[in-house]
């Protein structure tokens, strides 16, 4: 994760992997979750599907409840915000590296 931790939402996926890995279901590692294939397929080690619930959301939004949040529908937007924003950004990243770091905005033709 060391060299994560310059992504957007990188605390959140830290903490999220921390709790993973104590087999407790936080916020955060419900955010984790939501995503958890798109994570696998970038090499974020997560465990087994049947460890999660089967609805991810509704889990997330009842823990967010259950923690107190003065506004879970705002937090859990918020969370689901910060975990796409490392998923793209890590994307983004690899996307670099398969292209031996060449930056190309989608409006550049080369």
């Amino acid at each position: 994760m060391d060299d994560l931790e310059a992504l957007p939402g990188a605390e959140l996926v830290r903490r999220g992997l921390e709790d993973l890995s104590r087999k407790t279901l936080s916020a955060e590692a419900l955010t984790l979750a939501i995503a958890s294939t798109r994570l696998r397929g970038l090499g974020i080690e997560l465990p087994e599907e049947g460890t999660f619930p089967d609805d991810r959301e509704l889990a997330l939004y009842a823990r967010l409840c259950a923690d107190g949040a003065d506004d879970p529908y705002l937090r859990f937007n918020a969370m689901k915000r910060e975990l796409d924003s490392f998923v793209e950004a890590l994307e983004a990243r690899r996307r670099r590296r398969e292209n031996g770091g060449e930056l190309h905005s989608s409006t550049d033709p080369g």
